[in-house]
């Protein structure tokens, strides 16, 4: 597994334009889950209705900051990647403070989802660091 890490980590040292880009299309697949749950599954998830909201206004804003770093950044990459990895922390702290407050509510696809979620984003929050720190 570490390989694999270090490989990819590798890859987007070379090509860090290809890591907003991963990073905006994940926000913007996060962004896109929590709009199909708020709009017409949120029976089968438990979060109330106003944090997947909240929670789907932070995916936009993640998704835009790292679309436009993609598409426009020319220098300065490792402090561009550190912003958006430390964003992306926050964002899996809150959820995860979130799961405690809302627990009783969430169903157990609620939190696999959430949990699985957060997850993924602390594995990019990993690769964005190890790949800053490389620049």
């Amino acid at each position: 597994m570490n390989r694999a890490l270090e490989k990819w980590t590798n890859q987007f040292v070379k090509k860090p334009k290809t890591l907003f880009l991963m990073d905006s299309i994940g926000a913007f697949l996060t962004a896109l889950i929590l709009f199909a749950v708020l709009r017409n599954f949120n029976h089968y998830f438990g979060m109330p209705k106003t944090i997947l909201t909240l929670l789907l206004a932070i995916a936009v804003c993640l998704c835009m900051y790292s679309a436009a770093c993609f598409l426009l950044l020319k220098e300065k990459w490792p402090l561009y990647i550190r912003i958006i990895s430390f964003a992306n922390l926050l964002y899996c702290v809150l959820t995860v403070i979130l799961l405690f407050i809302y627990y009783e509510q969430l169903t157990a696809l609620g939190l696999i989802y959430f949990l699985g979620e957060t997850a993924i984003i602390l594995l990019l929050v990993y690769i964005e660091l190890r790949a800053a720190t490389k620049f």
